[in-house]
């Protein structure tokens, strides 16, 4: 698939994303690269690390997280998406479920989606992205953990997000699928979900794989955010077996090294 100005072969190779949180509140690096200034410099570190895709987010999502306003998001990340365009050559994804700040993105610069609603929230993100030719990123979540049957059930919500897109017109090659690890889910179905994670292949998309220091982790280690990079790249290399196409981390030095060494082992690299 293409991504902006660059092609990513997700049938054959594992593509880091780098978060970059310009917030002050994120869940574990919250109010470290809320300045523009630190987040270039988080960027030109990232790039030189090995990231592929740089994933600005401007409201934090974590359990608890306080919403903020439209306008503050776009404040956010608006002049950060446009000066990392200038900087860089590599493409953003702009983490936001609501279309004003999309569109406010995309006329930085930003080339991907990435919608923890998976169009479910505001109906006007799939128009969008369809308007702007960008890709998309749609997250499975729920606002309960009510299933019947759990990994049918979220197959099932993730269709209904494709079919928005792609009723909208957006292109069957611009759409990822992620499971949505954190949201929507207890602990057992996280562990299920990461598990599993292959049974998306169902839906004829790349999958991007998000555990990144998340709580699953901290509960299966017992470990504080600080200390939980061993368990995230221990997902990583399981998300490369499984054959997803892209991971989301914040360490991404760490994550890429156990990406090629993997990808080496099984004759991928």
């Amino acid at each position: 698939m293409k991504i902006g100005n660059k092609d990513f072969d997700v049938e054959n190779k594992t593509y880091v994303m780098g978060i970059l949180n310009v917030t002050p509140d994120s869940f574990s690096d919250g109010g470290k690269f809320n300045r523009l200034d630190s987040a270039l410099r988080q960027t030109e570190k990232m790039i030189f690390e090995g990231a592929d895709i740089i994933d600005v987010g401007g409201e934090s999502t974590r359990p608890g997280h306080i919403a903020v306003s439209e306008d503050e998001e776009i404040f956010r990340v608006a002049s950060v998406i446009e000066n990392i365009k200038k900087r860089f050559d590599i493409p953003i994804s702009i983490d936001t479920y609501k279309s004003r700040v999309a569109e406010a993105a995309f006329d930085c610069g930003a080339d991907l989606i990435n919608d923890i609603w998976g169009f479910k929230r505001d109906f006007k993100m799939a128009e969008a992205a369809k308007k702007h030719n960008a890709s998309c990123c749609l997250m499975h979540n729920r606002n309960n953990t009510n299933y019947v049957s759990f990994i049918d059930d979220v197959l099932d919500d993730l269709r209904k997000s494709v079919n928005i897109a792609l009723n909208a017109g957006i292109s069957k090659d611009n759409i990822i699928v992620d499971p949505g690890v954190g949201f929507g889910k207890t602990y057992e179905n996280n562990i299920e979900i990461i598990s599993k994670v292959d049974r998306l292949k169902e839906l004829g998309f790349p999958i991007l794989f998000a555990v990144s220091r998340k709580s699953v982790i901290g509960l299966t280690l017992g470990l504080p955010v600080s200390d939980r990079l061993e368990g995230t790249l221990a997902t990583t290399v399981f998300a490369v077996l499984k054959g997803c196409g892209f991971v989301r981390v914040h360490d991404v030095k760490e994550n890429k090294r156990v990406i090629d060494m993997t990808e080496k082992l099984i004759g991928r690299f």
